[in-house]
């Protein structure tokens, strides 16, 4: 979905507030990551966005250039660390230290707990929590050698709720409030903020809303208009954490 002008325009991002940042969006070819890179892109920062499909990631990216997104595009397989590697180092290389990392990508495996297999569970959690832990590990190094930083992670409110269904995905979201929480702990002391953004249920290709009402849901533009937010915050203030629902029930 490509938003309307009117739908990207906002307080945040008419100011260039993040010119010269250096900004990783991990699932950034598509729905809440692509518009967490075009919030960031058109505030000023360099994005480099990443993804597994890469004919869809160079259409993302070109779409983001034609706007006058300075974007580099690199696909990855967030699960693997080699890719991780090869994420930042290439980052860094064209577009600069890396300031800001979004952890957005995401998978859900859907049904009764009875009814998954080991591999809907390793898959699940691999991309949700595991992956945001070698990216922090990847680039908090080098944060920390220049005193600063942002790490924001894409939780969700199920990191807080029971789902019908949802065992496996509920799982990674709870740790991965948990680990946020902690990072946090591990890296303020150089001037590193770690946040969580939790959102209800988005419109996106993610998962299905059988019944619902969209247009009274939330869009991927609403969680970025979030991270906007966090990213811009007073220096002396970190706020942890997010949580985002739709102003009526859809």
């Amino acid at each position: 979905m490509t938003p309307s002008s009117s739908t990207r325009s906002t307080s945040h991002t008419s100011s260039e507030k993040l010119s010269g940042k250096v900004a990783i969006v991990t699932g950034g070819s598509k729905g809440i990551g692509l518009a967490i890179a075009r919030s960031l892109g058109e505030m000023g920062a360099k994005v480099s966005i990443c993804a597994r499909d890469k004919d869809r990631l160079n259409q993302a990216a070109e779409d983001l250039r034609k706007e006058g997104i300075d974007v580099l595009a690199v696909p990855a397989d967030v699960t693997r660390a080699k890719d991780i590697a090869s994420l930042v180092e290439t980052t860094e290389k064209k577009l600069g230290p890396i300031d800001i990392l979004i952890n957005n990508a995401g998978i859900g495996r859907w049904g009764p707990v009875h009814q998954m297999s080991e591999e809907d569970y390793d898959s699940v959690l691999d991309t949700n929590l595991k992956a945001v832990f070698l990216l922090t590990k990847a680039v908090a190094p080098g944060m920390i050698g220049r005193n600063r930083g942002q790490i924001v992670n894409i939780a969700s409110l199920a990191g807080k709720n029971a789902i019908l269904g949802g065992s496996i995905y509920c799982a990674s979201k709870w740790g991965l409030l948990g680990f946020t929480k902690s990072v946090a702990e591990d890296l303020r002391g150089h001037g590193i903020r770690v946040s969580a953004v939790c959102p209800g249920s988005v419109v996106t290709e993610f998962s299905p809303h059988t019944g619902r009402d969209p247009s009274k849901m939330l869009q991927p533009e609403d969680v970025a208009h979030a991270v906007a937010a966090l990213v811009t915050e007073n220096p002396r203030s970190l706020i942890s954490e997010l949580e985002i629902r739709p102003a009526r029930k859809p």
